[in-house]
């Protein structure tokens, strides 16, 4: 299916007014904007390029990029087309044969613009980005393994991953010490950061042995997900079956986001101070959240580590991809294990869930629609299926979401930060949309009239009251002046007569006045993309209907997988049956790079 907008407004920004040809037909049929044409008209211009079919295949590859793919098939999108049920097949496409033949030969890919590799067109910084990574990966799978004293790790990993309840942890585990590269993958709940505090213990174990001392970096995309890292390995390390000495050694281990890991410059948003020519001081390299990390980051990040460091990708390659360019982890899964299964350690039993959600979350890989209403409906209390529709279901829905603000706030008011920030930590309210009935901004207001209302003191932007106490907050954007990180969460407190947002921190939290916060939201309800990283006890999803562009597999997965202990669907079963079988299909070529050893740049 051909992702398509409409609109009859010829003002709207999507439409090229001066757009002609192939580009004018393609822009005014909904399949490109205005930002592709007029991207591929300047191309078109600086090449000397006059091939409107060239033309068009640029546009379509700078479309790919926006959506998240980094290269474009051109046959089979045309292909697609001619099969499509809706106005794709009028079109005036180019014959699929030889199209993508013309633009290797054209001077847009003599420039080195856009880059052909088999059947697919790549903007060059995606395809140098995906060769990058193919070569450096590929590189530190044929260097000489790490050396191991086999004895003492046998006996160590038995003692951190004790009998058959742990098997499958400690296979992963000694599989990331005996390499230096790793992929450990498994949904939530399946011990992934577990496996990582043992794998960490083995490693600091083994260089006990020689008198080194291991530096080490935990990292994650976001803020948020990094202070989860640390704190779930910090927790993982209380039990047991880990000793005081395994504890010291990790005592001053913390977690960052990438950006920070690399050395983030402002003056560039992809290059950093780490890089081929200034590699990372540490000899491990732990990621977490590795399906939020776009192509570009991991090729910042491949770049950046040393050869003889270890580094353990971690991740659920099933949760949605990054918002930018790339499926990263869902190809290192597949491309790695049919060139070098041992690279990719997977978890398969489940330990967090009670057996509902767990159940719930395998229907939704194996894209079960019917299995997936069957438990939404069974009536078990972990998990339940609401009808947009039924004005009583929606009421009870009103009331959950005022008694969860109500609690926030009324530890807001008394000043207590850290029952502040429990109460919100206990339900999440995820939305697909930004904007639209079923959007995070609607919802937002829409909580807190409900909270106005229930309080006599009207709240919101909308009254005049953007700053309140009880309003929960969301970091959208990093701020390495504050230490805020896209993806932190808090709270704004009232602390005798002036108000402090608290965000949430692993050993401490920051607390500032609410004039220094730039890029926050209100965080009622928030966007399923932005959850990744993070979990609450109870998660209620709103599906969009059926109709709705992102409306998939993964996104349904990523929502329902945050949930600790209870989850609730607001959606038809008409869009459940829609979510369940579409999937969020990205176009890369770094699965197929990674897997044939003859590919690549």
């Amino acid at each position: 299916m051909i992702e398509r907008f409409e609109t009859d407004d010829p003002y709207d920004a999507r439409i090229a007014v001066g757009a002609t040809g192939l580009l004018r037909a393609f822009n005014r049929g909904g399949v490109i904007t205005a930002a592709d044409v007029h991207v591929a008209t300047r191309v078109g211009e600086l090449t000397r390029t006059a091939d409107e079919s060239v033309r068009l295949g640029v546009a379509l590859a700078v479309r790919a990029a926006r959506q998240g793919s980094v290269c474009v098939d051109l046959a089979a999108l045309a292909r697609d087309a001619a099969d499509a049920a809706d106005d794709s097949a009028s079109l005036p496409w180019p014959a699929a044969e030889g199209w993508v033949e013309r633009i290797a030969a054209s001077p847009v890919a003599g420039s080195s613009v856009v880059q052909v590799e088999g059947p697919l067109l790549y903007l060059d910084r995606y395809w140098r980005e995906e060769g990058q990574v193919r070569d450096d990966l590929l590189g530190r799978g044929a260097a000489q393994p790490p050396a191991t004293d086999e004895e003492r790790l046998a006996a160590k990993a038995e003692a951190v991953f004790p009998g058959e309840g742990y098997a499958e942890q400690r296979a992963a585990a000694l599989a990331a010490v005996r390499q230096w590269t790793t992929v450990l993958t498994g949904g939530p709940g399946t011990g992934k950061t577990t496996t990582v505090a043992g794998l960490l213990t083995l490693l600091t174990d083994q260089a006990e042995a020689t008198g080194r001392r291991l530096r080490i970096a935990l990292t994650a995309p976001t803020g948020k997900a990094a202070a989860r890292l640390q704190q779930a390995v910090e927790e993982a390390q209380r039990a047991e079956r880990f000793t005081d000495d395994d504890r010291a050694r990790l005592a001053d281990v913390g977690a960052s986001t990438l950006h920070r890991l690399l050395g983030w410059r402002p003056e560039s948003s992809t290059r950093f101070r780490h890089h081929r020519g200034n590699k990372l001081p540490h000899d491990v390299v732990v990621v977490d959240e590795t399906s939020m990390v776009s192509l570009t980051m991991m090729a910042r990040l491949l770049e950046a580590v040393r050869p003889d460091a270890r580094l353990v990708l971690v991740g659920d390659a099933d949760q949605l991809a990054s918002v930018e360019a790339g499926a990263v982890l869902s190809d290192l899964v597949q491309g790695l294990a049919a060139r070098a299964p041992e690279a990719v350690a997977s978890l398969r039993t489940t330990h967090r869930y009670g057996r509902s959600i767990g159940e719930l979350a395998e229907a939704l890989r194996d894209g079960d629609g019917d299995r997936v209403l069957a438990l939404l409906r069974g009536g078990d209390p972990a998990m339940e299926l609401v009808d947009p529709d039924d004005g009583a279901a929606m009421a009870g829905l009103q009331g959950l979401l005022v008694d969860h603000a109500l609690a926030v706030r009324a530890a807001a008011l008394d000043g207590d930060a850290a029952a502040a920030l429990a109460a919100l930590d206990r339900h999440r309210l995820l939305c697909a949309h930004r904007e639209g009935p079923w959007g995070v901004q609607h919802w937002n207001r829409q909580v807190e009239r409900w909270l106005g209302d229930a309080t006599g003191q009207p709240v919101g932007a909308a009254w005049g009251h953007e700053w309140y106490a009880g309003r929960p907050l969301l970091v959208t954007a990093n701020d390495y002046g504050l230490d805020l990180f896209n993806g932190d969460t808090g709270v704004v407190l009232r602390e005798g007569e002036d108000l402090r947002a608290v965000i949430a921190g692993v050993r401490e939290h920051l607390r500032l006045a609410p004039s220094r916060l730039g890029d926050v939201d209100t965080l009622h309800a928030m966007t399923v993309h932005k959850s990744q990283g993070s979990q609450a006890r109870e998660i209620t999803v709103l599906l969009p209907p059926e109709d709705s562009p992102l409306l998939t597999r993964e996104l349904f997965y990523t929502a329902v997988t945050r949930a600790e202990e209870r989850v609730r669907v607001v959606g038809s079963e008409a869009a459940v049956r829609v979510a369940v079988a579409a999937r969020a299909q990205r176009a890369t070529g770094l699965r197929r790079r990674l897997a044939e050893p003859g590919s690549g740049s």
